[in-house]
């Protein structure tokens, strides 16, 4: 039993050092290179007592750190836990119990609905309680099928007997940590793409798909929604930029894989004009534009467990700065696709808000409930310049 304690002072160790200013995942990483007693076996069970601490957010635990660290991997668990096996057995058994009938099985109340406790900063459509419950699982990892590679997406994975569940045609989950790059070509024949960030896919039903369409994706980042947008149209002028020369070689790679050829990019701060743009001259902007990230802290809980405020009003700044400049570009006619991964009305609806007095007349709007598909969660809106 001292080896499950061990990994148990190993965690409170790591936990009590961490400050939150690097991603957990890059902490642990170099945790574990610079402490190489641990083993896989060690890292792996480790490394799990951490996150599940992060995962109860906001809420505050009254008991000690061993008892927050027991709690927490009896709730972010559905499969039997060696250190549970080794503490608190009865736990055990009952891991795979619906999340309500653990809670039940604790000494003291545990409640969900305050891991995430900012419900009046929420844009309206999402439900509180559940979405704040969701940062206790971990997500699963989705890849859409790219035209004309199901059959050989779905044998090679068979054949690697990797399990996926398929959600649409085009859409798989897998479970987080699958490694799909060892059983399919990825980019060329799927890419790995959240089950949200696909559904924003719905919304290409307004534009134009009889005709040419010129496309500047301002804050392209790795390219996802561009690559799908590719997939989609067959008459496509594609230009993309970001603010790091990084990125845009990264995303280069990344098109090269897709067989993605015709494209011109470029470099830019989207906040400030983008001369390589002239106003009035596209189609479609895309701006997936930076932001908390709060839809997918259920993947980083660490953001969720250190985050403030008054980061809400910081990233506000910057997406108003990115769509006043950006929204020029758009020909009268023309479409802006504004898309985020927050949950956050100020975010999301206030930006929608903006768009429309600049001129800009709402098509439709939705937040893409992830938490409901182990996903993330996500805010897109199509509008239309008048």
């Amino acid at each position: 039993m001292s080896r499950f304690y061990s990994y148990i002072n190993s965690a409170t160790s790591i936990i009590q050092q961490y400050t939150g200013t690097e991603p957990l995942a890059s902490y642990l990483k170099k945790h574990f290179i610079a402490n190489k007693k641990y083993g896989s076996k060690d890292r792996k069970q480790i490394s799990n007592l951490v996150y599940c601490y992060y995962r109860l957010g906001k809420f505050a635990f009254k008991g000690d750190m061993t008892e927050r660290l027991l709690t927490t991997l009896f709730l972010c668990n559905h499969t039997p836990q060696a250190v549970l096996e080794a503490i608190r057995p009865g736990w055990n058994l009952q891991i795979d119990n619906p999340l309500a009938d653990k809670i039940k099985e604790l000494p003291f109340h545990v409640d969900t609905s305050l891991i995430f406790p900012w419900k009046e900063q929420l844009s309206a459509a999402v439900a509180a309680d559940a979405f704040s419950a969701s940062h206790l699982q971990q997500p699963d990892l989705f890849i859409r099928i790219r035209p004309g590679y199901a059959k050989q997406v779905i044998t090679a994975l068979e054949q690697q007997q990797i399990v996926f569940t398929q959600l649409t045609e085009t859409c798989l989950a897998l479970s987080n940590g699958t490694k799909v790059e060892e059983a399919i070509a990825l980019n060329k024949t799927a890419v790995v793409q959240d089950y949200s960030s696909q559904q924003v896919a719905t919304l290409f039903s307004y534009l134009p798909h009889n005709l040419p369409i010129k496309v500047w994706d301002c804050c392209a980042a790795s390219g996802g929604k561009s690559i799908m947008l590719w997939d989609n149209f067959m008459n496509l002028q594609l230009t993309v930029s970001d603010i790091r020369n990084s990125i845009i070689i990264n995303l280069r790679n990344r098109f090269a894989e897709a067989g993605i050829k015709n494209f011109s990019s470029f470099i830019t701060d989207a906040t400030q004009p983008a001369p390589q743009i002239k106003n009035a001259s596209v189609d479609l902007v895309i701006a997936d534009v930076p932001c908390t990230g709060s839809g997918t802290w259920s993947r980083t809980p660490e953001q969720l467990y250190f985050f403030e405020t008054n980061k809400i009003q910081e990233f506000k700044k910057l997406q108003q700065q990115i769509v006043q400049q950006s929204c020029k570009a758009v020909k009268p006619g023309g479409y802006y696709l504004y898309i985020t991964c927050s949950v956050f009305k100020d975010e999301n609806e206030t930006q929608v808000e903006l768009l429309q007095s600049l001129g800009f007349t709402l098509v439709e709007q939705k937040v893409l409930f992830g938490y409901q598909q182990q996903a993330d969660t996500m805010f897109a809106a199509l509008l239309k310049k008048n």
